[in-house]
């Protein structure tokens, strides 16, 4: 019983999954962010352009 209880204490391919998905996540945070943020910008762009041609 102390063999097994030494093995999973041992294996870390859970932490590995874990920790790889905690980094795309934190990418996905990013990504959204910078997306909203430049679309926001690119949208406010596009309105002034229309509003000078017209």
């Amino acid at each position: 019983m102390k063999n097994i209880f030494a093995r999973f204490a041992a294996d870390e391919s859970g932490a590995t999954a874990i920790e790889y998905g905690l980094i795309a996540g934190l990418i996905a945070v990013v990504i959204i962010s910078a997306v909203s943020t430049l679309g926001k910008n690119i949208s406010n762009k596009f309105n002034a352009v229309a509003n000078n041609l017209t």
